[in-house]
């Protein structure tokens, strides 16, 4: 961890808490799932239930839980309402967790699939977890 011996164990104590609740956003399937579509792109509603395949009352129930914990923010354009990642923490997560497990998956157009140098993500994990695939059986 760079940096980490530069922080004070008291530091660490204290900040751990809000760490810990932080990261539950990201314990739960759907919200995960919901969290990769939105840092993909902007997404309404409708597009996130067409993509994941969630059914309305769960939907909102999490997206709810996104927007109170700070992680999401809307953007009401005539009657749809839009989500999009409001916390830079949650998009360096995001980013991260593409990098992990989904390799040259992760959306580029976000960037969120390259380091910093430009270069495309290694895939750390190869085939070994893709996450943020989608199966639907129809």
């Amino acid at each position: 961890m760079s940096g980490a011996a530069s922080v004070s164990l008291e530091t660490m104590i204290a900040k751990a808490p809000e760490a810990a609740d932080f990261m539950r956003q990201f314990s739960n399937a759907n919200r995960l799932m919901l969290l990769c579509q939105i840092a993909r792109e902007e997404s309404s509603v409708s597009d996130i239930q067409e993509a994941l395949g969630i059914k309305q009352p769960a939907l909102s129930q999490q997206l709810a839980e996104l927007r109170q914990a700070g992680l999401v923010k809307t953007r009401r354009e005539s009657r749809q309402i839009y989500y999009s990642i409001a916390d830079g923490r949650a998009e360096a997560v995001m980013g991260l967790l593409f990098e992990l497990f989904c390799g040259s998956e992760a959306p580029s157009s976000a960037g969120l699939a390259e380091r910093r140098d430009g270069a495309p993500a290694p895939d750390v994990l190869g085939d070994a977890a893709h996450f943020a695939r989608i199966v639907t059986s129809e």
